[in-house]
């Protein structure tokens, strides 16, 4: 589990509400259950709106990836990528073929495959270029559905608000209930204020930066295979791959395939 996601936005409530109970308020008072259907069934309905079904099916594994821990192969990679430099420069290219049957990491293997089979490097590039920009696509899916509904959740509050404040106007002849009523109107406007900062707009957020683990990861195996296929010296390759792997954290999670995190994020993104 990605502690960080969770502590976060379970820490960003509690502070919400310790803040009101410091402020005499009760927790109870917080509990509208109108309001939560108009903020969370609008917001739900305006980004059911925005996006194809066939889209929005693949939320739960968006969640999963915010809240779970996703191993992006680059340990595995780099010492897969080390070995192929040493093994190729001993005894060529074709000899790594045999190698790639037990590569689990998909990308690794088909830049791989590409460089064995004598593609041109400059078309190498760009096969493997056009397998991450079209990961990023998938990836950006998933990040604009939580940014829509960070933006719509707000709006929805207000729009609470206001119904409660017609409903509280339309109803002035008990005064002695007219400030509970209005206090419960802005019920709405905390919801959508307040889901949009600790719920939705933080889980883009780290979509969003999942994405770009994964996709530094991609590129350091791009320019593995490209500097494999150039017949660099392994000892300069250790060196030119280290420097990508001090911006791609490994998670605390054992058992983990090289590569796992990348095609869980690829195929529902």
């Amino acid at each position: 589990m990605d502690l960080s996601t969770t502590l976060g936005i379970i820490g960003g409530i509690g502070a919400l509400l310790l803040g009101f109970i410091l402020e005499k308020g009760s927790p109870g008072a917080l509990l509208q259950l109108s309001a939560s259907i108009i903020v969370f069934g609008g917001t739900i309905g305006a980004v059911v709106a925005s996006f194809p079904l066939s889209e929005l099916k693949k939320a739960p594994q968006w969640f999963k990836i915010a809240f779970g821990n996703q191993s992006f192969g680059s340990a595995e990679a780099y010492e897969t990528l080390i070995r192929f430099a040493e093994k190729a420069r001993r005894e060529g290219l074709l000899s790594l073929e045999q190698e790639l049957e037990v590569v689990t990491d998909q990308f690794t293997r088909q830049g791989m495959q590409l460089v064995i089979d004598g593609t041109d490097p400059e078309i190498t590039r760009e096969i493997l270029e056009s397998y991450i920009a079209v990961l990023r696509k998938r990836h950006k899916v998933g990040i604009h559905v939580f940014e829509a509904a960070g933006g719509y959740a707000p709006t929805m509050g207000i729009i609470g608000t206001v119904m409660g404040l017609v409903h509280v106007l339309g109803n002035l002849s008990d005064p002695s209930a007219l400030s509970s009523s209005i206090a419960a109107a802005f019920i709405a406007t905390l919801y959508g204020v307040s889901s949009a900062n600790l719920v939705w707009l933080p889980i883009a957020t780290k979509l969003k930066i999942k994405d770009n683990f994964e996709v530094a990861a991609m590129e350091m195996i791009l320019d593995g295979i490209l500097s494999i296929q150039a017949g660099e010296n392994p000892s300069i390759l250790k060196e030119k791959l280290k420097t990508h792997l001090g911006n791609i954290p490994e998670p605390q999670a054992k058992g983990e395939e090289a590569g796992a995190g990348r095609a869980a994020m690829g195929e529902v993104q």
